[in-house]
């Protein structure tokens, strides 16, 4: 009761004549206070780093799954790539070599003269390698009706090689009428067409390397 009574006749206009122990009262309630905020603050804190920490975690999870899937299919996929890849140089090696290039193209020059195509250029240029091929480009103009063009087309493809021709820059334009004044129903097939080839073990390794081969070491 003395402590209370001392409590509620608190001058506090004269706080230094305090009671004893009102005065260790009031000092452990003001402690307990700033322990209690400064917890709190503290606490607050840790649990900001907790939630920034479960969020990473998932994120983790997330992607640990993602490459654990990939991991798991990674064998499977590289057999698979490894099989494409064989496929692909076996489809290559159908193309012609590069002994059977020459006989190649005047195999193509002689389809277009036995279709009765007119040939008034046909440039073979230099090729450029790839990964498992080269190509090689032949500037050419030829003369002919609808008709020669189509058996000129299918000559190409009865050739005993697989013979691939992509149009680059071809312009199919009525012939120019004559000193007659007719063109008989002729057509002008002019500009570049690509022809491939398969390169050699030897060949596509030095193409690989950006290098042409039998070059310098």
């Amino acid at each position: 009761m003395s402590f209370l009574h001392d409590i509620q006749n608190l001058d506090r206009n004269n706080v230094g004549g305090w009671p004893q122990t009102v005065k260790i009262f009031f000092t452990a309630l003001l402690f307990g206070f700033v322990l209690l905020v400064g917890w709190y603050f503290f606490v607050s804190d840790q649990q900001d780093s907790l939630k920034t920490l479960a969020g990473k975690e998932d994120q983790l999870k997330q992607e640990f799954s993602t490459k654990q899937a990939k991991a798991v299919n990674l064998e499977a996929l590289q057999q698979q790539l490894d099989e494409m890849q064989d496929m692909l140089r076996q489809l290559l090696r159908q193309l012609p070599s590069k002994t059977e290039m020459p006989e190649l193209l005047i195999d193509i020059s002689q389809t277009a003269q036995s279709a009765g195509l007119e040939s008034d250029l046909f440039q073979p240029g230099p090729e450029t390698p790839k990964d498992f091929y080269a190509e090689k480009p032949i500037a050419l103009k030829f003369t002919g009706t609808y008709h020669q063009f189509g058996a000129f087309i299918s000559g190409v493809a009865s050739l005993p090689r697989v013979v691939i021709l992509t149009l680059h820059d071809v312009s199919l334009t009525p012939k120019s009428p004559g000193k007659d004044g007719t063109a008989n129903g002729q057509l002008v097939l002019q500009g570049t067409v690509k022809t491939y080839r398969y390169l050699d073990d030897e060949e596509s390794a030095a193409a690989s390397k950006g290098k042409p081969a039998g070059g310098a070491k």
